[in-house]
Formats: C-alpha cells, sequence, structure tokens
C-alpha cells in the first residue's frame, strides 16, 4: 500500500511533470492540488496520468457546496481515473452522499474502478482560535471527530485529518477507515503554514493510512533521496 503521498503543489505543468518523473520508482503517489489543477485544468492531470499510470494520484480539490453542484464536480473529475478524491465533510450530509453516489455511477459507466471518496475535517491550517473565529464552539477534536461519524455516516472511505487526531478516530472509527494526513514533517523541517503536525513515524505508529508531505520533499536537493529516506524509516 502507499503510504506517502507527495504534494505536487506548482502552478508550472512542466515542473509537475519532472518531480513526477523523479518520483515515479520511490513507490510513492502524487498529490494534486487546487494551484495546480486551476493553473492546467483535467488535461494536466491526465498529462501526468498518461505518462505515470501506475502512480497512485490523490486530486485534492476539496469541493463544497450544494449536493447537486459537488455531485456533478465529482462526476467530472471521476472520469480522470484517479485514486482519490476529497470534499469538506462541513458540506453535510446529503452533499456527501450525492458526491459519493455521483463517483460510483460515473465510475461504473466508465468501466473503471472508482476513486476512494474522502471528507476533510478541519484544515490542519487550523487552530482553536481559528475554529472559534468562525463560530465553532467545540474544541478540534470533537469538531474532527463529529465530522468523521458523520463521514462515515455517509458511506465514504475515510477522512483527511491533522495528526493530532489519528489516535481517537483510529480507535473510534476502526481499522478500516482511510486516515489521510498531511502536516507531515519529517524531524528537521519547518512546520510553514501547518500547525498541527507529527513526523512521519509517529503518524504511521498512530495509525495514518497515508501520508501528505510537500515541500520536505519538493524543496529537497534530490527529492528522490527526501522520499528514500521518508519510507525507509516506515519500514
Amino acid at each position: 500500500m502507499t503510504k506517502v503521498f507527495c504534494a505536487i503543489d506548482t502552478p508550472d505543468l512542466s515542473r509537475a511533470v519532472s518531480l513526477s518523473s523523479v518520483l515515479s520508482n520511490t513507490g510513492c503517489g502524487l498529490k494534486l492540488g487546487l494551484e495546480f489543477f486551476m493553473s492546467n485544468g483535467p488535461v494536466g492531470v491526465q498529462s501526468i496520468r498518461n505518462a505515470y499510470p501506475d502512480i497512485p494520484i490523490f486530486l485534492d480539490l476539496k469541493f463544497h457546496d450544494i449536493p447537486n453542484t459537488v455531485a456533478g464536480a465529482l462526476r467530472a473529475v471521476t472520469r480522470l481515473d484517479v485514486q482519490y478524491l476529497n470534499l469538506h465533510a462541513g458540506g453535510g450530509l446529503e452533499m456527501m452522499r450525492a458526491g459519493l453516489d455521483a463517483v460510483h455511477f460515473e465510475a461504473d459507466r466508465l468501466g473503471i474502478a472508482a476513486p476512494r471518496l474522502l471528507a476533510v475535517t478541519v484544515l490542519t491550517s487550523i487552530d482553536q482560535a481559528s475554529l472559534s473565529g468562525v463560530g465553532v464552539d467545540a474544541d478540534i477534536e470533537n469538531q474532527v471527530l463529529r465530522l468523521a461519524r458523520l463521514t462515515k455516516n455517509a458511506g465514504l472511505a475515510g477522512v483527511v485529518c491533522s495528526a493530532k487526531e489519528i489516535e481517537i478516530l483510529r480507535k473510534d472509527l476502526g481499522d478500516d477507515f482511510i486516515l489521510m494526513v498531511p502536516g507531515i514533517r519529517p524531524q528537521g523541517s519547518d512546520n510553514q503554514d501547518q500547525k498541527r503536525v507529527m513526523s512521519p513515524v509517529e503518524a504511521i505508529n498512530l495509525g495514518a493510512s497515508h501520508l501528505v508531505i510537500g515541500r520536505p520533499i519538493t524543496e529537497a536537493v534530490d527529492p528522490q533521496i527526501a522520499v528514500a529516506d521518508i519510507i525507509s524509516s516506515l519500514a
């Protein structure tokens, strides 16, 4: 199973393709986010899929809108044949169910494997003060748990969550529920805009399914060595 997804959040398609080439034999997957997608669109995703078909892709677009709109958006990106898609759990039960139905309907229509649909709980850039500032009185851990339970009730495969909530979610939601964890920083790395972070080994030991790691890999002198060191540390 792919443990590490490298976040390639760049608008530069040639840079993204170059990084994909470097990482293609490392055993890691790729996370393509909004900056990449808004600059290059579906064609950009497809260019990487075509060049490196064996690399798992997590298309991180975090949909959040009325159910019908989210369903339509997810039908469209399901055609890209990636492994993971996501939306915001804060959009509610009806939105998540509509999105999941759309993904499976479109995958069945095309005869492809349905991507696993995940829900974002609370962004890793959010701390307690930020959460209170948007009117949520619950502490972060309880809010994440509430949204993760809602996600499981909707039938989704798992959640995107901070490393700080891995242990409670794994205990509450079971071993088969996917925990995709960003905000991972190898020892000695700068936390940058992430506020709730953890090292790769700590996160995996607590029960993370997948780790999302960006700049510690993409800005390394040798990204291939950086990934190899991370993956070997998890063995």
